[in-house]
């Protein structure tokens, strides 16, 4: 059955808002709501078109907008099928881990990295510890509905905290932190975007050359200590940083 037919969907056409972007609003706000679910068909354009007396390139256009968000998807001999929706992670101190739980993204995590390193230069004055010294790094994979979503790297001053793989897997290393009493001040953030390697496009199911968002992140505890240095990749078509900008009077 086709999911769009049980669904309230309308357009004002005294509004000059145009057409095909009203169409596909409602499209996005159904797919963020879970009224349309992961996984599932949207039925014939010609029949969507014909049911909202709309021209098929509108619907077409529609379609087309939310496959540019990531948020649909057309598989040859399959049809328009919906992907999970984009997670939109606030520009503020908070755990990927916390964010996409609270998206309804059933959050996962995979170790591939759990040791002790000695600490680089760039990761010494990251976490204000001599270079070559001991630091703890581990390194996840965080899927979300099963599907990778991000690359967590974070190394961590010895001593912090008991990074053990079955609670790192079970939860979020901000949670862990918070556990056994450290308090989350402050964070020093960049953000950029660069083409994936093959490396990573293989372990975040992208093509080689794949645009990436990335993260780096020194957090501080409200002792002014740095307690974590992350960099982290992120796929943009399940991802993005979402902030207010406010103007300076």
């Amino acid at each position: 059955m086709d999911p769009t037919v049980s669904l309230d969907l309308s357009v004002d056409r005294s509004s000059p808002v145009p057409l095909y972007f009203q169409l596909s609003q409602q499209l996005e706000a159904a797919i963020e709501r879970g009224a349309l679910t992961p996984g599932s068909l949207l039925g014939n354009e010609i029949e969507l078109a014909a049911r909202l007396g709309l021209s098929r390139p509108t619907v077409r256009q529609a379609i087309q907008s939310l496959v540019d968000k990531g948020l649909l998807v057309r598989r040859r001999g399959v049809g328009t099928q919906v992907v999970h929706s984009q997670v939109k992670r606030p520009l503020e101190l908070s755990s990927l881990y916390d964010d996409l739980e609270a998206a309804g993204q059933r959050p996962a995590t995979k170790v591939l990295v759990n040791t002790s390193v000695q600490a680089t230069a760039e990761i010494a004055a990251a976490l204000g510890v001599a270079e070559g010294s001991e630091v703890h790094r581990v390194e996840r994979l965080r899927l979300a509905h099963g599907e990778p979503m991000a690359y967590l790297c974070n190394h961590i001053p010895p001593g912090l905290l008991d990074l053990d793989t079955a609670q790192l897997e079970a939860t979020g290393l901000y949670r862990m932190m918070r556990a056994v009493g450290i308090t989350l001040h402050s964070a020093r953030q960049s953000i950029g975007a660069r083409a994936a390697t093959a490396v990573e496009a293989e372990r975040l199911a992208e093509p080689e050359g794949a645009p990436l968002l990335t993260m780096e992140r020194v957090t501080f505890d409200d002792t002014g200590r740095a307690v974590e240095f992350g960099s982290h990749t992120y796929r943009p078509s399940r991802y993005s940083f979402e902030f207010q900008l406010l103007v300076r009077s």
